[in-house]
């Protein structure tokens, strides 16, 4: 260990700049600074003289360096270190237990507490963090039109919110810091009153250091049962699956930074994937049952193309709610904080792997043990009619004009690298072409996922990857080098001639409002971005590139290729001020944001 003194260190934005210079020394493997001490603390098989000049290059003195101590004449003051790096250590903390789902009935209150555990992955014991617990935290049921109350505890070391994902609310319990509410401090409390105006699946997830915390495990769902009895057509049973992947080394979650974010380029991918908190889950199913699988991504990064072979599947809705016309598919795609509800039939015996399928590998992701025992009610026929959404229908009757008619607001992302901070003259730039997958460690007994072969017949997979989405990390050297201060991701305002961010927008309760998102393929990292709109509204995809789209549904999420062109139709709800950005966490605190104000309706 060597320790540095630096005198004029005297708030967290020194340890920021200092942390800054000091990671890019070759050998450095964690850094620790002490404000109340004003030292760092460097380990690795590190160069003492490189450590110092690059203290001095962030522009501070340097006292002494010392070989562990504090340095004579500057007694410690009180005062918890300030770590450049989130811990690691799983000593004495509680093991992580599977996911509960909790009935919850109109006017209950649930207490719902952050907290670090230790979870056993891939045959080692890594620290996450966690709600209630669990990872991922309960699953909250309730009932269409039920409002609950849900008191927040944070006990971890980093303040904290909780985003209530999709749910169209009172904008003071949104949770996005500084903007809706208060962060919650460490030890602090926060109550939250949720009313449930729509059916469908919800997640919840803090809006701090997204990145992070969504990384280590803190994300839950909450199942909203309609009002309407057959709004859903029958099933047998509810199958709530999240969708995840971490990234391991050297035994742990590979660390975050507290000052900054990295991996802001492509977002940071996983060499492990998890379903519902597993490496391994394991279903069981009857012969003939229904199985109906509510799927949310709540991956930092990664794009999931979902299957069952074997089985059939019926697409029945998406993020928020059920979809206008039910159709069988072979797979569905899900971005980061999408949804998908989907019914699948198991018809024979035997057992079935729900798959992750790019169009270069395939991953499995969880397995379904069907017994001979035959389901009841036989559900078979029911399963192969294909229902519509009558309002659904109606939307569908007065959409050409929404087609024909142009945008009221226009917003472009815009992607700037600035090559000149990252150092890249040293680094090994070989083997950026594409990710090392000899560590993706699935984690599945051994099976790591294959390659899909060329000329395979999976019906709508390409056999190249020329579909605008990137489905694995190709540049993972590159990515790790990029941060929030070398790379900035913008969303620019290109309406009626304008190319500034959108800081003056505004909005009425009851507008129907046709935004264009374009996602620009000449900008310095073109790649795919999930859209997201928190609670103000809730909007229908018009159409992709002119083409008007097929099949509507409500959607707080929407997953736009490189170079696509989307056409949305937001229905405006609920005033207050509210966030839009990209959900691939990097990306959203590498400044691909803005907010926008809806005022209440007039009343006569």
């Amino acid at each position: 260990m060597f320790t540095v003194h630096v005198p004029a260190m005297t708030a967290r934005q020194d340890v920021r700049a200092i942390s800054a210079s000091i990671s890019d020394v070759p050998g450095v493997q964690t850094l620790q600074a002490d404000l109340a001490t004003r030292t760092v603390q460097v380990t690795g098989p590190v160069d003492p003289t490189a450590v110092t000049a690059a203290v001095i290059a962030a522009g501070f003195a340097v006292a002494a360096a010392t070989d562990g101590s504090p340095p004579p004449g500057i007694p410690r003051t009180g005062g918890r270190p300030v770590d450049t790096f989130f811990s690691t250590d799983t000593t004495g903390l509680p093991e992580a237990t599977r996911q509960q789902s909790l009935d919850i009935a109109d006017g209950d209150e649930l207490q719902l507490r952050l907290g670090p555990v230790a979870k056993q992955l891939a045959g080692t014991t890594v620290r996450m963090l966690a709600y209630n617990g669990s990872i991922p935290g309960p699953t909250l049921r309730v009932r269409q039109g039920s409002q609950i109350v849900v008191h927040v505890t944070n006990d971890t070391d980093l303040e904290t919110t909780v985003h209530w994902h999709g749910l169209r609310l009172e904008n003071r319990y949104d949770g996005v810091p500084g903007q809706t509410q208060t962060p919650i401090p460490p030890g602090g409390d926060f109550s939250y009153r949720l009313p449930f105006v729509d059916p469908g699946l919800f997640w919840y997830h803090p809006h701090v250091r997204e990145d992070y915390t969504q990384e280590m495990g803190l994300y839950g769902t909450v199942l909203v049962d309609p009002a309407e009895p057959d709004y859903w057509p029958p099933a047998h049973r509810d199958v709530v699956l999240t969708l995840d992947d971490v990234l391991l080394e050297d035994g742990v979650i590979a660390p975050f930074s507290r000052t900054e974010t990295d991996y802001a380029a492509m977002g940071r991918y996983g060499n492990l994937l998890l379903v519902a908190g597993e490496t391994d889950l394991t279903l069981t199913a009857r012969t003939g049952e229904v199985l109906r699988l509510w799927l949310v991504n709540t991956a930092n990064s990664r794009v999931f193309r979902v299957a069952l072979p074997g089985a059939r599947m019926k697409l029945i809705g998406g993020d928020n709610g059920r979809v206008e016309q039910e159709q069988f598919v072979d797979y569905v795609t899900l971005a980061p904080s999408e949804r998908a509800v989907v019914d699948v039939l198991v018809d024979r015996a035997g057992r079935y792997a729900l798959e992750h399928r790019t169009p270069d590998r395939i991953y499995r992701l969880a397995s379904i043990s069907v017994t001979e025992e035959a389901a009841a009610p036989p559900l078979a026929e029911v399963f192969g009619r294909l229902r519509s959404a009558p309002e659904l229908t109606a939307e569908r009757r007065q959409l050409d004009r929404w087609l024909a008619a142009p945008p009221d607001k226009v917003i472009a992302v815009v992607a700037e690298m600035d090559m000149g901070d990252m150092g890249m003259g040293d680094m090994d730039m070989g083997g950026m072409g594409e990710m090392d997958m000899g560590g993706m460690d699935m984690g599945h007994d051994g099976d790591m996922g294959h390659e899909m072969p060329k000329g395979h017949d999976m019906p709508g997979v390409p056999d190249d990857a020329g579909d605008g989405i990137e489905w694995e990390d190709h540049m993972v050297e590159m990515n790790r080098a990029m941060t929030s201060a070398n790379m900035h991701w913008r969303l620019l305002d290109r309406t009626a001639g304008r190319d500034a961010p959108p800081d003056d927008w505004r909005f009425t309760v009851g507008d129907r409002v046709k935004l264009r998102v374009v996602n620009e393929a000449d900008s310095d990292h073109p790649m795919h971005h999930p859209f997201h709109i928190h609670g103000a509204g809730r909007f229908l995809v018009l159409a992709r590139d002119g083409t008007p789209e097929p099949n509507l549904v409500w959607k707080d999420t929407v997953l736009i290729p490189t170079g696509q062109t989307v056409d949305l139709l937001f229905d405006v709800t609920h005033p207050g001020r509210w966030m839009a950005h990209c959900h691939i966490a990097e990306h959203m605190h590498s400044g691909m944001m803005f907010t926008f104000t809806v005022t209440p309706a007039a009343t006569s």
